[in-house]
Protein backbone atom coordinates (compact mmCIF):
# COMPACT_ATOMS: atom_id res chain seq x y z
CA UNK A 1 0.00 0.00 0.00
CA UNK A 2 1.08 3.55 -0.88
CA UNK A 3 2.26 5.52 1.75
CA UNK A 4 0.93 8.98 -0.38
CA UNK A 5 -2.46 6.87 -1.05
CA UNK A 6 -4.28 8.63 2.10
CA UNK A 7 -2.68 12.28 1.80
CA UNK A 8 -4.96 15.05 0.46
CA UNK A 9 -3.49 17.44 -1.86
CA UNK A 10 -4.63 21.28 -1.05
CA UNK A 11 -6.62 22.88 -4.33
CA UNK A 12 -4.70 26.80 -4.81
CA UNK A 13 -7.36 29.16 -6.84
CA UNK A 14 -5.89 32.43 -7.84
CA UNK A 15 -8.40 35.26 -8.87
CA UNK A 16 -7.91 38.06 -11.26
CA UNK A 17 -8.06 41.54 -10.18
CA UNK A 18 -10.79 43.43 -11.64
CA UNK A 19 -10.40 46.40 -13.81
CA UNK A 20 -13.06 48.44 -11.01
CA UNK A 21 -10.16 49.41 -9.03
CA UNK A 22 -8.26 51.59 -11.33
CA UNK A 23 -11.07 54.39 -11.23
CA UNK A 24 -13.85 53.33 -8.71
CA UNK A 25 -13.55 56.60 -6.95
CA UNK A 26 -12.15 59.33 -9.56
CA UNK A 27 -15.97 60.29 -10.63
CA UNK A 28 -16.66 62.11 -7.10
CA UNK A 29 -13.84 64.24 -7.36
CA UNK A 30 -14.75 65.20 -10.35
CA UNK A 31 -18.36 65.54 -9.17
CA UNK A 32 -17.03 67.85 -6.27
CA UNK A 33 -15.22 70.13 -8.32
CA UNK A 34 -18.51 70.47 -10.36
CA UNK A 35 -20.76 71.10 -7.40
CA UNK A 36 -17.71 73.59 -5.76
CA UNK A 37 -18.06 75.62 -9.45
CA UNK A 38 -21.64 75.73 -9.39
CA UNK A 39 -21.77 76.79 -5.82
CA UNK A 40 -19.05 79.88 -6.97
CA UNK A 41 -21.17 80.90 -9.96
CA UNK A 42 -24.12 81.47 -7.70
CA UNK A 43 -22.43 83.64 -5.37
CA UNK A 44 -20.84 85.56 -7.96
CA UNK A 45 -24.62 85.68 -9.68
CA UNK A 46 -25.97 87.12 -6.12
CA UNK A 47 -23.33 89.40 -5.33
CA UNK A 48 -23.89 91.09 -8.56
CA UNK A 49 -27.62 91.51 -8.09
CA UNK A 50 -27.02 92.45 -4.32
CA UNK A 51 -27.81 95.81 -2.47
CA UNK A 52 -24.42 98.62 -2.32
CA UNK A 53 -24.74 97.74 1.63
CA UNK A 54 -24.39 94.04 1.05
CA UNK A 55 -21.78 94.24 -0.88
CA UNK A 56 -20.19 96.60 1.02
CA UNK A 57 -20.39 94.29 4.22
CA UNK A 58 -18.37 91.63 1.82
CA UNK A 59 -15.95 93.91 0.85
CA UNK A 60 -15.19 94.68 4.43
CA UNK A 61 -15.05 91.40 5.66
CA UNK A 62 -12.22 90.13 3.04
CA UNK A 63 -10.38 93.47 4.44
CA UNK A 64 -10.54 92.41 7.98
CA UNK A 65 -11.88 88.86 8.42
CA UNK A 66 -11.13 88.42 11.90
CA UNK A 67 -13.73 91.37 11.99
CA UNK A 68 -11.96 93.40 14.61
CA UNK A 69 -11.79 96.62 12.60
CA UNK A 70 -13.55 99.40 12.87
CA UNK A 71 -15.04 100.40 9.68
CA UNK A 72 -19.04 99.80 9.93
CA UNK A 73 -20.92 96.80 8.94
CA UNK A 74 -20.98 93.28 9.55
CA UNK A 75 -17.28 93.02 9.72
CA UNK A 76 -17.64 95.69 12.67
CA UNK A 77 -18.11 92.71 15.13
CA UNK A 78 -21.45 93.49 15.81
CA UNK A 79 -21.96 97.11 15.15
CA UNK A 80 -24.87 96.48 12.71
CA UNK A 81 -26.71 99.53 10.89
CA UNK A 82 -24.78 102.32 13.19
CA UNK A 83 -23.34 104.41 11.08
CA UNK A 84 -19.88 105.15 12.78
CA UNK A 85 -19.02 108.90 12.49
CA UNK A 86 -15.35 109.78 10.93
CA UNK A 87 -13.67 112.97 10.30
CA UNK A 88 -15.40 114.23 7.94
CA UNK A 89 -18.23 113.85 9.58
CA UNK A 90 -17.67 115.57 13.27
CA UNK A 91 -19.08 118.86 12.10
CA UNK A 92 -22.52 117.44 10.89
CA UNK A 93 -22.39 115.57 14.64
CA UNK A 94 -21.55 119.23 16.15
CA UNK A 95 -24.57 120.48 14.08
CA UNK A 96 -26.91 118.14 15.56
CA UNK A 97 -25.73 118.22 19.05
CA UNK A 98 -26.31 122.05 19.01
CA UNK A 99 -29.95 121.72 17.26
CA UNK A 100 -30.58 119.19 20.23
CA UNK A 101 -29.39 121.26 22.86
CA UNK A 102 -31.37 124.41 21.62
CA UNK A 103 -34.92 122.73 22.40
CA UNK A 104 -33.35 122.74 26.13
CA UNK A 105 -35.76 124.87 28.16
CA UNK A 106 -32.22 126.26 29.64
CA UNK A 107 -30.56 126.78 26.78
CA UNK A 108 -29.89 131.15 27.61
CA UNK A 109 -28.47 129.77 30.54
CA UNK A 110 -26.08 127.04 29.01
CA UNK A 111 -25.21 128.54 25.62
CA UNK A 112 -22.48 130.51 27.03
CA UNK A 113 -21.01 127.65 29.41
CA UNK A 114 -21.38 124.83 26.51
CA UNK A 115 -18.23 124.85 24.02
CA UNK A 116 -17.82 122.36 21.16
CA UNK A 117 -14.69 121.86 19.46
CA UNK A 118 -13.42 119.44 16.50
CA UNK A 119 -9.81 118.16 17.34
CA UNK A 120 -7.12 116.28 16.60
CA UNK A 121 -9.01 112.99 18.88
CA UNK A 122 -12.22 114.17 17.84
CA UNK A 123 -15.15 116.11 18.61
CA UNK A 124 -15.08 117.90 22.22
CA UNK A 125 -17.72 119.08 24.04
CA UNK A 126 -16.63 121.15 27.51
CA UNK A 127 -19.08 122.16 30.01
CA UNK A 128 -17.64 125.33 31.42
CA UNK A 129 -18.53 126.34 34.94
CA UNK A 130 -19.78 129.32 36.13
CA UNK A 131 -18.40 131.75 39.53
CA UNK A 132 -21.56 129.43 41.39
CA UNK A 133 -21.82 126.16 39.87
CA UNK A 134 -22.93 125.40 36.96
CA UNK A 135 -22.84 121.83 36.09
CA UNK A 136 -21.25 120.52 39.59
CA UNK A 137 -21.86 121.33 43.20
CA UNK A 138 -19.36 123.64 44.55
CA UNK A 139 -16.21 121.92 45.17
CA UNK A 140 -17.52 118.83 45.07
CA UNK A 141 -17.58 115.93 42.35
CA UNK A 142 -21.51 115.50 42.68
CA UNK A 143 -23.24 116.86 39.70
CA UNK A 144 -25.89 119.48 39.74
CA UNK A 145 -29.61 119.32 38.57
CA UNK A 146 -28.68 121.18 35.50
CA UNK A 147 -25.74 119.31 34.88
CA UNK A 148 -27.13 115.79 35.42
CA UNK A 149 -30.22 116.96 32.80
CA UNK A 150 -27.30 117.81 30.41
CA UNK A 151 -25.21 114.47 30.76
CA UNK A 152 -28.39 112.30 30.02
CA UNK A 153 -29.21 114.17 27.01
CA UNK A 154 -25.96 113.96 25.85
CA UNK A 155 -26.09 110.38 26.44
CA UNK A 156 -29.03 109.49 24.44
CA UNK A 157 -27.84 111.43 21.39
CA UNK A 158 -23.96 109.69 22.02
CA UNK A 159 -25.51 106.31 22.95
CA UNK A 160 -26.58 106.03 19.43
CA UNK A 161 -23.04 106.37 18.06
CA UNK A 162 -20.44 104.00 17.94
CA UNK A 163 -17.27 105.88 18.77
CA UNK A 164 -15.86 105.81 21.81
CA UNK A 165 -15.62 108.55 24.14
CA UNK A 166 -13.16 110.17 26.70
CA UNK A 167 -14.30 111.95 29.44
CA UNK A 168 -11.82 114.09 31.27
CA UNK A 169 -12.18 116.66 34.39
CA UNK A 170 -10.00 120.23 35.02
CA UNK A 171 -10.20 122.43 37.98
CA UNK A 172 -8.56 126.31 37.94
CA UNK A 173 -5.32 126.56 40.73
CA UNK A 174 -7.63 128.09 43.75
CA UNK A 175 -6.87 126.20 46.52
CA UNK A 176 -9.31 123.50 48.09
CA UNK A 177 -10.91 124.00 50.69
CA UNK A 178 -12.05 120.80 51.97
CA UNK A 179 -10.05 118.17 53.52
CA UNK A 180 -6.42 117.87 53.50
CA UNK A 181 -6.27 114.73 52.18
CA UNK A 182 -8.28 115.67 49.11
CA UNK A 183 -7.30 117.69 46.43
CA UNK A 184 -7.46 118.92 42.72
CA UNK A 185 -6.42 115.54 40.93
CA UNK A 186 -9.14 113.47 43.14
CA UNK A 187 -11.44 115.95 42.33
CA UNK A 188 -11.04 116.37 39.11
CA UNK A 189 -10.70 112.54 38.66
CA UNK A 190 -14.13 112.18 40.50
CA UNK A 191 -16.20 114.35 38.48
CA UNK A 192 -15.25 112.57 35.33
CA UNK A 193 -16.36 109.57 36.88
CA UNK A 194 -19.32 110.95 37.97
CA UNK A 195 -20.55 112.21 34.19
CA UNK A 196 -19.97 108.85 33.34
CA UNK A 197 -21.51 107.46 35.67
CA UNK A 198 -24.70 109.43 34.83
CA UNK A 199 -23.99 108.93 31.41
CA UNK A 200 -23.88 105.00 31.46
CA UNK A 201 -27.25 104.87 33.36
CA UNK A 202 -29.21 106.66 30.88
CA UNK A 203 -28.47 106.18 27.17
CA UNK A 204 -24.46 105.20 26.55
CA UNK A 205 -23.48 102.10 24.98
CA UNK A 206 -22.07 99.21 27.43
CA UNK A 207 -18.21 100.03 27.78
CA UNK A 208 -18.72 102.73 25.46
CA UNK A 209 -16.42 105.47 27.58
CA UNK A 210 -12.31 103.84 27.31
CA UNK A 211 -10.65 106.45 29.17
CA UNK A 212 -11.29 108.70 32.42
CA UNK A 213 -8.77 111.41 32.94
CA UNK A 214 -8.08 113.52 36.06
CA UNK A 215 -5.57 117.02 34.77
CA UNK A 216 -6.33 119.05 37.75
CA UNK A 217 -4.76 122.43 37.07
CA UNK A 218 -2.25 120.86 34.77
CA UNK A 219 -3.98 121.91 31.78
CA UNK A 220 -5.95 125.06 32.29
CA UNK A 221 -8.10 126.44 29.69
CA UNK A 222 -7.31 130.30 30.63
CA UNK A 223 -3.57 130.32 31.14
CA UNK A 224 -3.37 134.24 31.57
CA UNK A 225 -6.31 133.79 34.46
CA UNK A 226 -5.43 130.41 36.58
CA UNK A 227 -8.34 130.96 38.63
CA UNK A 228 -10.87 131.52 35.85
CA UNK A 229 -14.11 129.81 36.85
CA UNK A 230 -13.56 128.40 32.91
CA UNK A 231 -10.97 126.52 34.00
CA UNK A 232 -13.31 124.75 35.59
CA UNK A 233 -14.92 122.08 33.33
CA UNK A 234 -15.83 118.35 32.22
CA UNK A 235 -15.05 117.33 28.14
CA UNK A 236 -16.35 115.22 26.62
CA UNK A 237 -14.45 113.87 23.29
CA UNK A 238 -16.26 111.85 20.74
CA UNK A 239 -13.11 109.81 19.26
CA UNK A 240 -12.82 109.45 15.74
CA UNK A 241 -13.43 106.05 13.83
CA UNK A 242 -12.42 104.56 10.74
CA UNK A 243 -14.42 105.78 7.56
CA UNK A 244 -16.28 102.65 5.52
CA UNK A 245 -14.88 103.02 1.85
CA UNK A 246 -17.80 103.16 -0.46
CA UNK A 247 -18.09 101.05 -3.92
CA UNK A 248 -15.90 103.56 -5.96
CA UNK A 249 -13.21 104.02 -2.77
CA UNK A 250 -10.34 101.97 -1.84
CA UNK A 251 -10.02 101.36 1.72
CA UNK A 252 -7.78 103.16 4.33
CA UNK A 253 -4.00 102.83 3.50
CA UNK A 254 -1.86 102.29 6.69
CA UNK A 255 -1.35 105.82 8.27
CA UNK A 256 -4.46 107.09 7.24
CA UNK A 257 -8.18 106.50 9.04
CA UNK A 258 -7.29 103.17 10.60
CA UNK A 259 -4.26 104.52 12.53
CA UNK A 260 -4.60 107.62 14.99
CA UNK A 261 -3.92 110.73 14.80
CA UNK A 262 -0.64 112.31 15.86
CA UNK A 263 -0.56 113.01 19.51
CA UNK A 264 -0.61 116.72 20.56
CA UNK A 265 2.62 118.41 21.78
CA UNK A 266 2.86 118.74 25.76
CA UNK A 267 0.96 121.44 27.13
CA UNK A 268 -1.46 121.61 24.02
CA UNK A 269 -5.20 120.90 25.27
CA UNK A 270 -5.51 117.04 25.46
CA UNK A 271 -2.23 116.21 27.16
CA UNK A 272 -1.05 117.31 30.54
CA UNK A 273 0.91 120.23 30.77
CA UNK A 274 4.79 121.28 31.95
CA UNK A 275 4.26 121.32 35.79
CA UNK A 276 3.60 124.74 37.06
CA UNK A 277 6.70 126.19 39.24
CA UNK A 278 3.84 126.36 42.06
CA UNK A 279 2.15 123.35 43.95
CA UNK A 280 -0.64 121.41 42.26
CA UNK A 281 -3.67 123.61 43.78
CA UNK A 282 -6.59 122.53 45.09
CA UNK A 283 -10.13 123.60 44.65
Amino acid sequence: MDDNSGSVQPIIIKKKAGHGGHHGGAWKVAYADFVTAMMALFIVLWLMNASPDVKKSVSIYFTDPSGLGKLSGSASAGSGDAVSVSKDDMSQLQEKIQQAMKKSPDFEKLKDHVRMTVTGEGLRIELLESEKGMFFQSGSGTPSALGAEILKDLAKELGKLPNSLLIEGHTDSKPYGGEREYSNWELSADRANSARRVMDDNGLRPAQVTQIRGYADQNLRNRQDPEDPANRRVTITIRYTAKAPTDDEEPAKPGEHGKPAEQSKPGEHGKPAEPANSPAAKH
